[in-house]
């Protein structure tokens, strides 16, 4: 399994808000630094979430890739970019608020697509803390990281049916044959503060954020 030490997950984060801030100030986007980690050079999905701080923390933007097509050091810089400028939810962050924002990255395992005798069964089949949901349907497809349903204290059906609402389906789509459900797990390193030190986030059920 894909692993990251403290300071290489520091390193990204750093990354996402250096390219945000030098984006937003030149409307370009920025090259890489000669003095990546050479392990983030590697194909990984990643998502960049951006929270603004106001009494707790309210989402500002969030973008990413699930699949592994792109160097990491790369995703991650477009995934940032994106996130403060792309998320069709919020208007573009302004420079001015990047010091309210925390920035947090996600580093994703290739999604397992899961395969059950009967749809009833999903449930059993997620680790609500671990695993992180993709919902597909024909042209609908929806996303959530496995730290969402931590934050809303959901259990494992209410995941799968937002999910569901996530993707543009009805909340019981997943217990419809022909519905793919796919999981995946994610190395995630937060902001303690804005543009403070980033740190490591254990993912447990019944935790706050």
């Amino acid at each position: 399994m894909f692993k990251l030490t403290d300071d290489e997950g520091q390193y990204l984060v750093r990354l996402a808000r250096e390219t945000i801030t030098a984006f937003l100030r030149s409307k370009n986007m920025p090259k890489s630094s000669s003095d990546v980690p050479s392990k983030l050079n590697e194909k990984c999905g990643v998502f960049v979430t951006l929270n603004t701080i106001s009494d707790g923390h309210e989402l500002r933007g969030c973008i990413g890739f699930p699949m592994p097509d792109y160097p990491l050091v790369d995703a991650t810089m477009q995934a940032a970019v994106e996130a403060a400028t792309g998320d069709p939810r919020f208007p573009p962050v302004s420079l001015e608020e990047l010091h309210r924002i925390i920035v947090e990255v996600s580093v994703l395992t290739p999604p397992e697509t899961l395969e059950v005798s009967n749809p009833s069964e999903y449930p059993k089949r997620i680790k609500i803390g671990t695993d992180g949901l993709i919902v597909e349907r024909g042209i609908y497809k929806g996303l959530l990281l496995p730290q969402v349903a931590i934050e809303w204290d959901w259990n494992e059906e209410e995941f799968l049916s937002q999910c569901c609402l996530k993707a543009g389906l009805t909340p019981d789509a997943w217990l419809v044959r022909g519905t793919q459900i796919s999981k995946f797990q994610a190395i995630v390193f937060k902001e303690k503060e804005p543009g403070g030190k980033a740190r490591r986030q254990e993912l447990k059920k019944g935790d706050g954020e």
